[in-house]
């Protein structure tokens, strides 16, 4: 007589999982938002790192779309990509195909984010008012980010994760659930922690927002990686 079989544990709820994540990153992600408030106050309340942002504001009107290009893929795909292939735990997956792929795709991030801040600008105005940076997060967090953002950066990530194939993406979509299953737990980790920070993004000039996703990119870039080779 053969033993009964073990039943298989329910799959993790959307919510579960992206609560879980959250409560993992919790502690980094503090951080995060303690240094974005940080440059926040330092523009307003400290001349010199004012004058500093300044010289930034002056860069970005010199440069124009370039500059979110270049820093964007910068933060988001160059010093993410050296620092997985720096390890041995991580190496083998991150190829230079693969660093070649997430260089092209924060370059085009940076352009998608910085016409997204000009639309919110144009909608909503470029002031730091308590309403506008409200609107601004609100449209941000429940619209932009779970209908489109954090829908494209899991395709992205998830086509590199096996080899650059369009079968297993496709095969897990018509598993069904997808986006319960994908999205909803990484825009729920997201909001976390992103939330706050867009609180901070938007409540500086526009010419600035960029420029501070960009740092808080590259951080929250590395403790993805760091976090994964941790894992590995």
């Amino acid at each position: 007589m053969s033993a009964t079989p073990p039943a298989s544990a329910p799959p993790e709820a959307p919510w579960h999982a992206g609560l879980r994540a959250a409560r993992a990153h919790l502690l980094p992600g503090l951080t995060l938002q303690a240094v974005a408030l940080a440059l926040v106050l330092a523009y307003y309340w400290h001349p010199p790192s004012r004058a500093l942002f300044e010289e930034v504001m002056a860069l970005r009107h010199r440069t124009g779309l370039w500059f979110s290009i270049v820093t964007t893929s910068l933060c988001g795909g160059v010093l993410p990509f050296i620092y997985m292939r720096s390890h041995p735990d991580t190496r083998a997956g991150y190829t230079w195909m693969s660093g070649l792929f997430f260089t092209l795709f924060w370059a085009y991030k940076g352009i998608e984010v910085e016409y997204w801040y000009r639309f919110l600008a144009f909608c909503f105005g470029d002031d730091s008012h308590v309403r506008t940076v409200a609107l601004k997060v609100l449209v941000d967090q429940f619209l932009y980010c779970p209908f489109w953002a954090v829908v494209v950066t899991v395709i992205a990530y998830g086509w590199q994760a096996v080899g650059f194939r369009w079968e297993p993406l496709l095969a897990d979509f018509r598993a069904g659930q997808w986006y319960q299953r994908h999205i909803l737990p990484s825009a729920l980790a997201n909001f976390g922690l992103w939330a706050p920070l867009t609180c901070l993004i938007y409540a500086l000039p526009l010419s600035l927002q960029l420029p501070l996703f960009d740092l808080v990119l590259v951080f929250y870039t590395l403790l993805i990686a760091h976090i994964t080779r941790r894992r590995a």
